[in-house]
């Protein structure tokens, strides 16, 4: 068992969460549209021995408010996989977790390490349909203020206090805005399938990513692939947290880095 330590301080993309083991198998934390760090805030604590979450800030949130969010799939990804590269609490390998969107930066993310010969060790993607399959919504990011956030309402992703003041509204709705259009300008590239282990994860009772979604990322996985639902919505994972993390727990079992 891994003892507590002080977080060792990896720069801007993965910032540190007081109190959490330093030992283990780094799982990155992909958030959401428009979420942060934060979103995986309990996970830290939780994964022990097998795994470590590492929450990862995307730029334009949080404490990275003052950075411009990133538009393109492709051009964060690439970001991420030079902070991993260059990062030490990723230097011996990692595993990698998106939801939602995360799960589309997961994705690009891990092609993006395959090809710098730094593959992650397992890939767990949730609540997104299979990159290959064309976009539900393209005009979410076109919207005004109030058709985004009816869209963000729907979804029940986000706190409806918050739709309800301005000054946070002025705020988030840019970053949510950019990353809307990340998701919906996205092209999809024909490549090798996946080479490592992936677990898809849903919620039995999302509309928008339905089970055969789900499913299709079979396509762009190889033969180590698994998928896993849980009564819930779009953020099944809110209510589920404690069976999710047994899920991915079991999946890295065995993969404990000391």
């Amino acid at each position: 068992m891994g003892v507590d330590r002080p977080a060792v301080h990896a720069g801007p993309w993965f910032p540190p969460v007081a109190g959490a083991p330093v030992e283990g198998l780094p799982l990155l934390c992909l958030p959401h549209a428009g979420g942060g760090a934060t979103a995986y805030r309990t996970w830290p604590h939780a994964l022990t021995p097998y795994a470590r979450a590492v929450p990862v800030q995307l730029p334009g949130r949080e404490d990275r408010f003052g950075e411009p969010p990133v538009r393109s799939a492709a051009v964060l990804a690439a970001q991420l996989a030079d902070a991993v590269a260059a990062h030490p609490v990723t230097r011996d390998g990692c595993a990698l977790f998106g939801h939602s969107m995360g799960a589309l930066l997961a994705f690009e993310l891990a092609h993006e390490l395959i090809a710098r010969g730094r593959p992650p060790v397992h890939v767990f993607v949730s609540a997104y349909r299979a990159p290959q399959l064309p976009r539900r919504t393209r005009d979410v990011h076109l919207r005004d203020d109030a058709g985004l956030c009816e869209f963000l309402a729907e979804l029940e992703g986000t706190q409806a206090e918050l739709l309800r003041h301005p000054e946070l509204l002025e705020v988030l709705l840019p970053v949510i805005r950019a990353d809307f259009e990340l998701c919906e300008t996205y092209r999809y590239r024909l490549r090798r399938r996946l080479d490592v282990p992936v677990t898809v994860l849903g919620g039995r009772h999302d509309a928008g990513v339905p089970p055969e979604d789900l499913d299709a990322w079979a396509e762009v996985s190889g033969e180590r692939f698994a998928v896993e639902l849980f009564d819930g919505g779009h953020f099944y994972l809110r209510q589920r947290q404690a069976a999710v993390l047994s899920v991915v727990a079991e999946a890295l079992r065995g993969r404990r880095r000391a």
